[in-house]
């Protein structure tokens, strides 16, 4: 009877949704930053209590790290859908009009976790900025080895700068990051992108 129990006990799922919590606590850290963002917040936020957070997450810094994996790979995501597009033209629009949009929409806390968690980041915190840091330093570099793909195809002129223009568009998007969480509306945020790509170089 015991025996019975005791693998029913072990075999027994978790008393809440991963995923689910996991969202719930991108939107805090989202909203309040990883500073502002407190346990209490975040237990709230997920429905669980601190012991049930640290057994599935560990401990803050590795619930936020879990989080920004998660807000990178969810279906809305442009910046790794950009990089498959067939011309270097279109990773930057599908990039830049993706940016605007997604980080305007409504539906979620607006702007862009990674940008506002490095800016607000605390020096207790400087390992989650170290690797926010890092995180956005991969994203240039993959960005410049798709314009040197680029170059080398004849899609982009021959003197083009990619770690430049990779930079460039790295540092537009951090822009429109920040003007929509400062409340920049779509419309607003899709003619700065569109400024952009008016002058981002043709191919040969």
């Amino acid at each position: 009877m015991s025996a019975v129990s005791c693998t029913a006990a072990v075999g027994r799922p978790r008393a809440f949704d991963m995923q689910t919590a996991l969202e719930k606590a991108l939107d805090v850290f989202w909203t309040k930053g990883y500073d502002g963002a407190s346990l209490s917040d975040l237990t709230s936020a997920m429905g669980i209590n601190k012991p049930s957070l640290y057994s599935a997450f560990g401990n803050k810094e590795q619930l936020f790290l879990k989080a920004i994996e998660f807000y990178e790979n969810r279906p809305c995501s442009f910046f790794k859908p950009a990089l498959e597009q067939p011309t270097a033209y279109q990773v930057a629009e599908t990039m830049l009009i993706g940016a605007a949009k997604n980080m305007s929409d409504s539906s979620h806390p607006q702007g862009c976790v990674m940008v506002q968690g490095a800016l607000a980041c605390s020096e207790a915190a400087s390992g989650v900025k170290e690797v926010l840091t890092q995180r956005r330093q991969k994203s240039e570099e993959d960005l410049r080895e798709r314009f040197e793909l680029a170059i080398a195809q004849k899609d982009l002129p021959s003197d083009t700068d990619a770690a430049a223009l990779s930079r460039y568009l790295c540092t537009v998007i951090n822009g429109i990051a920040i003007q929509a969480s400062s409340g920049a509306t779509e419309a607003q945020l899709v003619e700065v992108a569109n400024m952009a790509l008016a002058s981002f170089p043709k191919g040969e």
